[in-house]
């Protein structure tokens, strides 16, 4: 399997600081070197495109090639202030206005156990915080603040890419017993087992909390925590085509998304502020 398509400005002898900005594919990229892992950030979307802790295969896929505009498939999309289709606006872009945007970056400091990043999105009467703390291990943080007079129907998810060695030799432990919806076949499902996705796979689970990605392929176990989700999403397209995605590129990744919203959008009051969280380590 090729390489993540960000690992490039890695390879480099020359020393690098801590924070760098770049430009790659018309996008203006956070580059993000430290002693214990290195990633990279786009301004738009303030999406974690790439993840490797030290010693470590990446933890997320990107695709190799980008769009000249519109949404970078791969890393970890935010999206928001809904997901899925908007529910009255047709003419509307999928899973929002957040991740075609570009963010503000708050924050950005170094320590002796990884790196912390804070940005920030302000759109009309809504606010959006992501922050970041990325080591060893890492975690995303996403904080909505609605601040309208009228009570507004609001729907978020952090929709990551996990990289993996090959598709069919993965399998997600945790799920075991859970009441979900299976949007391929469109009706109520319960997870017997442990959950491959190799044919195809479009389940909306009633979880939050832990779940292990098993990937014989690379023998590794991530753990994977979207703890302040009313959902966990599992997803993959199967054999289907991905618009700009090469075809042997989907093997290469499973979704696995901490949700909230969607065909039962949540209802924030003025001034109400919502959380979502993702979180993963090496089992």
């Amino acid at each position: 399997m090729s390489e993540h398509p960000l690992q490039r400005f890695f390879k480099s002898r020359r020393a690098r600081p801590t924070f760098e900005w770049e430009r790659y594919q018309h996008r203006d990229v956070l580059l993000i070197n430290h002693p214990l892992c290195q990633a990279v950030f786009s301004r738009q979307g303030a999406q974690l495109l790439h993840f490797q802790p030290v010693g470590q295969k990446p933890w997320l896929w990107c695709a190799s090639r980008w769009p000249l505009v519109g949404a970078i498939r791969g890393g970890v999309p935010v999206c928001w202030p809904w997901r899925g289709r908007h529910p009255s606006e047709s003419g509307w872009p999928a899973h929002g206005w957040a991740r075609l945007l570009d963010w503000k970056l708050i924050d950005s400091h170094e320590g002796e156990h990884g790196v912390s990043l804070h940005w920030r999105l302000q759109l009309c009467d809504w606010q959006a915080d992501l922050y970041a703390e990325l080591g060893q291990g890492m975690e995303l943080r996403l904080n909505t603040c609605h601040e309208d007079s009228e009570t507004c129907q609001f729907g978020h998810a952090l929709h990551a890419y996990w990289r993996i060695g090959d598709v069919e030799d993965v399998a997600l432990q945790g799920l075991d017993g859970v009441q979900g919806y299976d949007q391929l076949n469109r009706q109520a499902c319960q997870q017997q087992g442990e959950l491959r996705v190799a044919g195809g796979c479009q389940r909306v689970f009633e979880h939050n909390g832990p779940v292990q990605l098993d990937d014989q392929a690379w023998q590794r176990r991530l753990g994977i925590n979207t703890g302040d989700s009313v959902n966990t999403i599992i997803w993959h397209p199967g054999s289907r085509p991905l618009l700009g995605v090469a075809g042997d590129e989907t093997s290469g990744f499973v979704c696995v998304e901490a949700a909230s919203g969607g065909d039962e959008s949540l209802s924030l009051a003025p001034g109400e502020r919502a959380e979502l969280s993702l979180q993963a380590w090496l089992v």
